[in-house]
């Protein structure tokens, strides 16, 4: 249920009609029509000031609770909330903020992450139904604190972060045969190039048509019981950029955040649907598993080889997502 103000705002005086959007806009409030905002039944205790300033002035206000009939309603009622964009905006300035630690001084770049972290945190409160999109932001708020702490505190000794995945050293991944399901798509394709790429250049691939019995001697990637597969909020990808310490490359965590969406959703961006459109072009082209991933390859060498910060005028073109 949900706790609804239905209200007309007094005409005057303009400071205080200011004042009131300010008050439900920093709230959080989802707007069901002009003059009714909802916030869930629990938070009811928030709108009552806002209707009582309402009156003092002129307005009218009432507040009312809400029900959803059914299970549709209530998910077009909860989509209201939805902070999608509020949580990218947040990330393209922590992306700047990662992309830039290597300009700063120390005392700039800590000032700039307690600004960064204080963002999230504000959002969050107002973040009722928290989905993909807020996970995905924790997990971008653990990377840009460990980039921050490898560029100023190289050498101290540092907790297992939050994910609790730990550090490999890539030289005891040397030659080795790495193991998926067959046909491989997205998350699947990104860690092929990732592991041949950065891990082991002498990769050998086995695609797996039923990956519940996989073979002895390989190292398994994304799938159930693998060695390498999501954990909490990270995809595959992601956690293989954490368990070789490569999360300090601003290039690869931008391709971690295509690579994430496209698999399970979060914040959008913007090379996402062209990635998709080609690797989905590739799949269509290549019916051998190691041809597609080679493929697969090339594209995500280009991805890589452009700058992580771009002139608008340069920025990648998108298309409509499929």
């Amino acid at each position: 249920m949900w706790s609804t103000l239905i209200m007309t705002l007094p005409t005057q005086p303009n400071a205080v009609r200011l004042r009131i959007w300010r008050n439900l806009k920093a709230l959080g409030c989802a707007a069901l029509r002009d003059g009714a905002y909802l916030l869930p039944e629990e938070h009811a205790g928030l709108l009552a000031p806002i209707a009582a300033e309402v009156r003092e002035h002129g307005g009218t206000a009432m507040l009312l609770t809400l029900t959803a009939p059914d299970n549709m309603q209530r998910q077009e009622i909860e989509a209201l909330f939805d902070r999608t964009e509020a949580f990218s905006q947040w990330r393209d300035t922590a992306s700047t903020l990662q992309a830039e630690l290597a300009q700063l001084t120390e005392t700039e770049a800590r000032r700039r992450l307690r600004n960064v972290a204080d963002a999230l945190q504000a959002l969050h409160r107002i973040d009722y139904y928290p989905g993909a999109a807020a996970a995905q932001a924790d997990s971008d708020m653990a990377s840009l604190r460990q980039a921050l702490d490898a560029c100023f505190s190289r050498g101290e000794p540092a907790a297992l972060p939050a994910h609790g995945i730990r550090r490999l050293d890539t030289a005891q991944f040397q030659n080795q045969r790495w193991a998926t399901r067959a046909r491989p798509w997205v998350d699947r394709l990104a860690c092929a190039w990732l592991i041949r790429r950065f891990v082991d250049p002498g990769a050998r691939f086995v695609w797996l048509a039923d990956p519940a019995s996989p073979p002895a001697d390989v190292q398994g990637f994304d799938f159930d019981g693998a060695r390498f597969t999501h954990v909490g909020a990270l995809v595959t990808f992601e956690v293989l950029i954490a368990s070789f310490g490569l999360e300090t490359d601003p290039r690869l965590q931008r391709l971690a955040r295509a690579v994430h969406y496209l698999d399970t959703g979060g914040m959008p961006v913007p090379e996402a649907a062209g990635l998709e459109a080609v690797l989905a072009g590739l799949r269509e082209v290549h019916a051998d598993d190691d041809a597609l991933a080679q493929a697969a390859a090339q594209v995500f060498d280009a991805l890589y080889a452009v700058p992580t910060t771009l002139p608008s005028s340069q920025a990648p073109l998108t298309s409509a997502a499929t």
